[in-house]
């Protein structure tokens, strides 16, 4: 045990295992030489290899069309809508960076590529994967601000979608640059096919611990506060319009479906973004504590998954974006007999009693 230990304090810099093993060199075991059957069985990494084919082949051509039918239709580029080709942009990123490596390396059971290809990937996918989160934020700021009207007559115009989604990518730089120099680093993480930032590690001089709550807090609260407080206050407008029109069934159903998708949308950011986190806080607050490495890449697994049911929440659940992809898929028509809806929502309905601004909870 004390050679193991005395191993572990002589890995390089670019990755680490986070378990006790049985050997003397745990430098031959590197994730970037040797096949890591010691963390699973040769299954388990097929299997993890063909859930990221499936996430690539789904999350392609489904955000590629969100670009592909925003720059063909006309009525698809409206103000609120260019957020969801921002995310369409990042989600591509980490696709075609991050999924697509972590299919490669699983096929192998090791990260073949290399370090310097491991900080690459993690650099990338961190990157779309916080403009990705940020980018919800901005989705329930932008309707609390169209919806609830808080700033009296503002109008929301290009300019200002521009500017949210610039700040996406802000943010997203601010939290995945760091580990490129000394806070945090990026090395293989989970089964070591697929990189990160270092969650393990503890009193050295890459100063984790303080990287991880950076996250947790700026790239995990904030957005949560921002997507509940916005959604909370945007159904709380709409209970106000659907009391004081009691007698209406649109406005009936519309409460009805916009908290529905309010629902659905805080879900999905949780399912993609809280087992990251938790797993990331606990590491940090356990030191010592033993877990499975193979438990470890369900968090990434979660994070990347988003990449195909995020476009499905933010897009295919807007009426109009559905629309005009099943024509665009169809040669012009749609099989399911979508009407345009002029709105650009999946559910917008004139809340007049209130403003002259429509309902888009999509």
């Amino acid at each position: 045990m004390q050679k193991s230990r005395e191993g572990r304090e002589e890995l390089p810099e670019d990755f680490y295992i986070p378990m006790t093993l049985e050997t003397p060199n745990l430098t031959a075991l590197s994730p970037f030489l040797v096949p890591q059957t010691h963390l699973g069985s040769p299954g388990v990494f097929m299997g993890m290899s063909a859930f990221m084919f499936v996430l690539i082949a789904l999350g392609v051509p489904i955000n590629a069309l969100t670009i592909f039918c925003t720059a063909k239709y006309k009525k698809l580029r409206s103000h609120l809508n260019y957020i969801l080709v921002n995310l369409a942009v990042s989600n591509l990123l980490v696709i075609c960076v991050g999924s697509t490596t972590a299919f490669y390396s699983f096929s192998q059971m090791y990260f073949a590529l290399g370090p310097t290809a491991c900080k690459i990937e993690g650099f990338a996918a961190t990157l779309g994967g916080m403009v990705s989160l940020w980018s919800l934020a901005v989705v329930a700021f932008e309707r609390f601000l169209v919806i609830c009207k808080p700033l009296g007559n503002f109008t929301f115009r290009g300019s200002h979608a521009v500017l949210g989604c610039a700040a996406t990518w802000i943010f997203g730089l601010v939290a995945s640059v760091p580990p490129l120099f000394g806070w945090s680093r990026y090395i293989p993480e989970g089964l070591q096919c697929s990189c990160g930032p270092d969650w393990y590690t503890s009193n050295n001089k890459w100063h984790n611990e303080s990287y991880v709550i950076f996250l947790f807090c700026f790239c995990f609260g904030v957005p949560l506060a921002v997507i509940v407080f916005s959604y909370g206050r945007l159904l709380l407008t709409l209970r106000a319009v659907a009391k004081q029109q009691e007698q209406s069934a649109t406005t009936q159903k519309a409460e009805r479906e916009v908290t529905k998708m309010v629902v659905v949308m805080v879900l999905g950011f949780l399912v993609c973004w809280a087992p990251y986190s938790a797993f990331a806080l606990w590491v940090v607050t356990h030191r010592g504590q033993p877990f499975d490495v193979g438990l470890a890449s369900v968090p990434s697994v979660f994070s990347k998954a988003s990449t195909v049911y995020n476009p499905v929440i933010y897009v295919f659940m807007n009426k109009q974006f559905r629309s005009c992809m099943l024509k665009l898929v169809f040669c012009g028509r749609s099989p399911f007999g979508d009407e345009d809806d002029v709105s650009g929502s999946s559910q917008a309905t004139q809340v007049s009693s209130v403003s002259s601004s429509q309902v888009s909870p999509a």
